[in-house]
């Protein structure tokens, strides 16, 4: 059986109690357990600890085929089956990790490991052309009606955003530098985008450079969805914003990601607007007040 502390470092636990709660150290202290119920149901040979986020744990294992995989477990055991539809209805494209198995009594996916590092860690933005592909071709999977009908809808996911970086703000060095008003200035320009008559597409939610990696050959790998259906514009966000140095740029990438995923750029870029606050307070909170990054997305707050 694993310690639990071999599998969760002291920053990752506090992620996870930010995101879930104090109650979530009742469901670490049961993760030696719950990983060796899997590895027996699963026939899996359990490796190590992967980095995980502010949502689940990952560990590596190998198969008994000898295929290498990845076991994510979350506490929100809804999270996991949403996460698990999501990444089966993409499977067709190749753009994220192929599902092996779930279970949603445990919370757990069982999926293909997709080795490198995201994008984020080597700091190096692809082009523009091979970002909006990898969108366009996440958004136009031919997924069950049924299944796309069960997404939540986009203002939830807006919603929820503003609620965590509004904490954020008000527990962090941003309560002095981001104001409540540019906050609900972002907010209410969110809320109208997500109300418009568009074309609603199944988003991932989450696209960041953090969650993509470079699979090689087979190009760039999306993980992590937080599914929704929406406006397409908006999974562009993230590149956009993602270490400007000028409100400039933002517009530049827009119109580039507006030619590779056929997605108006003034929408996308109205999307940025509205979430740049929201980097601000991530940024402030990460000691990057006072950059040319961090002085861009405020410009954007204000556009």
């Amino acid at each position: 059986m694993s310690d639990v502390t071999q599998l969760v470092d002291e920053e990752q636990r506090l992620r996870l109690e930010r995101r879930f709660g104090t109650h979530v150290g009742d469901w670490l202290a049961e993760l030696p357990y719950t990983l060796d119920t899997l590895a027996a149901e699963w026939d899996l040979t359990l490796q190590g600890p992967a980095p995980g986020g502010r949502t689940s744990v990952v560990v590596y294992a190998t198969l008994a085929d000898g295929r290498e995989g990845a076991l994510k477990l979350s506490p929100d055991h809804g999270l996991a089956r949403a996460e698990a539809g999501m990444l089966r209805m993409w499977s067709s494209s190749g753009r994220v990790p192929e599902v092996w198995g779930l279970d949603v009594g445990h919370g757990a996916i069982l999926m293909e490991r997709i080795e490198g590092e995201p994008l984020s860690a080597g700091g190096v933005l692809p082009p523009m052309s091979t970002i909006g592909t990898l969108i366009r071709e996440l958004h136009a999977v031919d997924g069950d009606p049924e299944q796309l009908a069960e997404l939540r809808p986009l203002m939830a996911r807006v919603q929820f955003i503003f609620d965590l970086w509004g904490r954020e703000r008000t527990e962090g060095p941003a309560v002095d530098v981001v104001s409540p008003a540019v906050m609900h200035q972002g907010f209410c320009r969110a809320r109208e985008l997500a109300h418009d008559d568009v074309d609603v597409v199944p988003l991932h939610g989450d696209l960041h450079p953090g969650n993509v990696i470079d699979g090689g050959e087979r190009g760039l790998v999306a993980l992590d969805p937080r599914a929704c259906a929406g406006d397409g514009a908006v999974d562009a966000v993230d590149w956009i914003l993602w270490q400007i140095t000028d409100a400039g740029q933002a517009e530049r990438r827009a119109q580039e990601l507006s030619k590779a995923m056929g997605v108006d750029a003034d929408r996308m870029l109205a999307w940025a607007r509205a979430f740049a606050p929201c980097l601000a307070v991530a940024m402030v909170n990460r000691a990057q007040e006072g950059t040319a990054e961090f002085d861009a997305v405020m410009t954007l707050t204000q556009g």
